[in-house]
């Protein structure tokens, strides 16, 4: 693999005997220009490490369009930009120029091209309750109260639907259901089916758009009992029932059979939390430990990643190589190193597919697949770029999870330790340690540790803070106890666990498991409630997302010390949550739920019953910890409100706000009022004096509305206006 240092012999150029500097030789160049073509000469080793950053560009570009672009357009750049590779590989300065050119044209290419092939029809409107027939791909265990979700394929509806039949819904079932059934088979049952949902505030997170590239088509909650179907059933046929892929739905069943095991032998929330860090399915989890475990900055053990797959892969190869070892004739012949390393490939890929190769899961696969292949031609492999091939290859096939909060953390996560040990990288005092004694041992593991935390917490806070708005205080705290709790006593027993599970042995090792998750979740209690652990703040912008990650990018991706200059824009990024303006007035789309903002930021709702899902969203991308409610009568306490069973009137601003709950009070409130929210339909010029009027048909038709009304004019900001005119905002928008 070569090496990310600058050729000594070969001049700034790249190439033999090259004196200048992207330039003709002898021409003289403004310092500057100058400064900066050496700089990135002088680190041409890296260059690669920018091609997954090019190609996510690219693919963040083709998101950010308002429309939706020709079907030819990346095939078109494609296809311009890749003949002038021959005519700019000439000239060191326009090769690097178009290689950042094809890498953006690649990326919006791919986020296009998986567009097209995801496409499926997605439910218009609500319908139901109707009987719907289908068969199970996927299953979620009942969670606290709740019954389980189930996914279904091949269906078969009692009546047509406008806009076609979707590849896929999700059903709620009820909590009475007979348990027993799982992927493979064909229910009918009675069921309300909606369009999947739309973000509950302007920029807030668009469940919708993931759904589109899952194929999922509408979600829904049965009404009745389920029913099994025999294969050979009418409704079965009258879907043109095409098995599904059967190593699936196999897969499926082996994951919910795993889960199952687990959690019997491990009783209770350590066993819906043990399941969870080996199969990944965390849906009987209580919300109050998943909870703590974010305040104690501990959520990252509950994604299966690099951490989780490390430990399994390691525990595989050291194990297996030492069983190889306790016998003379292979340990003195064979290359047991080699065979332990194969050995634990396939091993790391049955986890893969176990854990439900989620994104974090897939980058730390591909990483460890690379190491172990180093393993096998003895080469050693830990470096950027080993992180930029797992990137480049997970962007390429799944370019919409570039969004995702899970390829973010993970990503950030990664790059940055890996780039903060290469710093480490050769000094004595760190790198010999079979020099040092027990204590001393013992005391570079705790600082090892300690550093990766701290490395870990501080690449991922922005993105944690721009997902979900919140940060752990005591994450490093809460890291030095669990973080070795899992290494060395949860997942070793989760794979001897595993591996004894096909014997019916797996009793004793999950069961000490379980006593390791059972202090896991009290110590992320224990630190969740000391004073201050989860710090809340207010949404970040995109914008200062994306500043934060070039910043960090080029922080990491450098070599020398130009790449301090990144600490500038991630400054920034971080910055623009103080600068960004927050709204005044929110109303949910079915308006059952508005909001005020008072002068001191505190949120005002109009229910604390209705449209939970969108209060919590807008209380969080506020950055509050709680939010008041609304008098049904009377002024709000020291809040510019006045509410009646009509309506309310706010002074927001420099502007006078009615917001209409009864059709009764249109005709004071339009007259006396500059910004009018009518939760009620509104007749044609039913409202002309106001400068704004949305009323009810505005959002159905435009989402959750977001106000400001600070300046002088009043800004408003629609769901519909943000996802633009694209395949997943909905009916009307493609």
């Amino acid at each position: 693999m070569a090496s990310d240092k600058p050729d000594a012999a070969l001049g700034p150029l790249g190439r033999p005997g090259a004196t200048g500097t992207f330039g003709a030789v002898g021409r003289l160049e403004p310092p500057l220009r100058l400064a900066t073509a050496g700089a990135l000469a002088a680190e041409r080793g890296r260059w690669w490490l920018w091609a997954p950053v090019g190609v996510g560009l690219g693919i963040a570009v083709y998101f950010a369009l308002e429309t939706e672009p020709a079907r030819w357009l990346g095939a078109g750049l494609l296809a311009c930009l890749a003949p002038l590779g021959l005519v700019a590989r000439r000239h060191p300065a326009s090769l690097l120029l178009w290689a950042a050119a094809l890498s953006l044209a690649v990326g919006f290419a791919a986020a296009q091209l998986r567009t097209h092939l995801v496409a499926a029809p997605v439910l218009e409107r609500e319908v139901g309750p109707l009987r719907i027939a289908g068969q199970i791909v996927g299953i979620e265990p009942k969670g606290e109260g709740r019954g389980p979700r189930v996914l279904l394929q091949h269906l078969s509806l009692q009546r047509n639907l406008a806009g076609g039949l979707p590849a896929r819904v999700r059903v709620r079932l009820t909590a009475r259901d007979p348990a027993g059934v799982g992927p493979g088979d064909w229910i009918a049952l009675p069921a309300v089916l909606r369009p999947p949902p739309t973000p509950a505030a302007p920029g807030a997170y668009d469940f919708g758009r993931q759904a589109y590239f899952q194929r999922l088509g509408a979600v829904g909650y049965a009404v009745g009992h389920l029913s099994r179907l025999a294969p050979d059933d009418p409704r079965i046929t009258a879907a043109g029932a095409a098995t599904a892929e059967a190593w699936r739905l196999d897969l499926n069943r082996l994951r919910g059979a795993i889960t199952e095991r687990i959690r019997a032998a491990i009783p209770g929330t350590p066993g819906a939390l043990a399941a969870a860090l080996v199969t990944g399915e965390r849906a009987a989890i209580p919300e109050a430990v998943i909870q703590a475990m974010r305040d104690a900055g501990l959520a990252h053990l509950l994604a299966i990643s690099g951490l989780h797959m490390g430990l399994v892969t390691g525990f595989l190869f050291f194990g297996l190589r030492a069983l190889l070892a306790l016998v003379p004739a292979l340990a003195l012949r064979a290359p047991i190193k080699k065979w332990a390393a194969l050995l634990a490939g396939f091993g790391a890929f049955a986890y893969l597919l176990i854990s439900g190769a989620s994104v974090p899961t897939q980058r730390a696969f591909i990483m460890v697949l690379i190491v172990l292949t180093g393993v096998l031609l003895d080469r050693t492999a830990i470096t950027l770029r080993l992180v930029a091939w797992a990137a480049l290859v997970i962007l390429l096939l799944t370019p919409e999870s570039l969004l995702s909060a899970s390829f973010q953390l993970s990503f950030a996560a990664t790059t940055a330790l890996v780039a903060g040990y290469e710093l480490l990288r050769g000094r004595r005092d760190l790198s010999l340690s079979e020099e040092r004694g027990p204590l001393g041992q013992a005391g570079l593991y705790v600082a090892g540790v300690a550093f990766s935390s701290v490395v870990a917490i501080c690449a991922t806070a922005p993105f944690a803070i721009y997902h979900f708005n919140r940060f752990a205080l005591y994450g490093l705290i809460g890291n030095l106890l669990a973080v070795p709790l899992t290494a060395f006593w949860i997942m070793p027993a989760a794979v001897l666990g595993l591996l004894l599970m096909p014997f019916g042995l797996e009793g004793l090792p999950l069961a000490v498991m379980g006593a390791g998750v059972r202090i896991l979740i009290d110590w992320a209690a224990l630190v969740s409630a000391w004073p201050g652990a989860s710090l809340p703040l207010p949404a970040m912008p995109p914008a200062g997302l994306a500043m934060v990650a070039l910043g960090g990018l080029w922080l990491c991706l450098w070599g020398r010390r130009w790449r301090l200059l990144g600490l500038l824009p991630l400054a920034l990024g971080l910055l623009s949550i103080a600068v960004n303006p927050m709204p005044d007035l929110l109303v949910e789309r079915e308006a059952r739920l508005f909001g005020l903002r008072d002068p001191s930021g505190q949120l005002w709702l109009s229910s604390q019953r209705r449209a939970q899902f969108s209060a919590e969203v807008w209380r969080r991308r506020l950055g509050l910890r709680e939010a008041q409610t609304l008098p049904t009568s009377g002024r709000a306490p020291d809040a510019p409100f006045v509410c009646d069973r009509l309506g309310c009137i706010a002074a927001l601003g420099s502007h006078q706000v009615a917001v209409v709950r009864d059709g009764r009070a249109l005709q004071e409130d339009c007259g006396g009022a500059d910004v009018v929210i009518s939760l009620v339909a509104l007749p044609e010029g039913g409202c002309p004096g106001p400068a704004l009027v949305i009323d009810r048909w505005d959002l159905w038709h435009g989402g959750a509305h977001a106000l400001y009304l600070g300046g002088a004019a009043p800004r408003v900001e629609s769901v519909r206006e943000l996802r633009g005119r694209r395949p997943w905002s909905g009916p009307g928008s493609r």
